[in-house]
């Protein structure tokens, strides 16, 4: 499916192909909490992070669910990290 996510090394909005499946993604039970990380999705060696509520999910260069132990809190401190550029 097309995707629009935010770029932080290009600081800008793009469209993806991202195809989300058991295989490689993550979700959360987090419906309830607005900005919450909602999944975690592998992409061609990169991570791209959704969260709950209306922002667009970041793509995150050299990261993957394994290398932050599929773990929300720390897929929410990656994306805030990337984002503060």
């Amino acid at each position: 499916m097309k995707l629009t996510v935010y770029n932080p090394q290009k600081g800008r909005l793009e469209t993806i192909d991202l195809v989300v499946s058991e295989t490689n993604t993550t979700k959360f039970d987090t419906c309830d909490t607005p900005g919450a990380i909602e999944m975690i999705t592998d992409i061609d060696g990169n991570l791209v992070i959704t969260e709950t509520g209306w922002n667009y999910p970041v793509i995150v260069y050299g990261a993957s669910r394994e290398s932050i132990g599929y773990d929300p809190n720390k897929a929410k401190k990656l994306r805030d990290q990337s984002i503060e550029c």
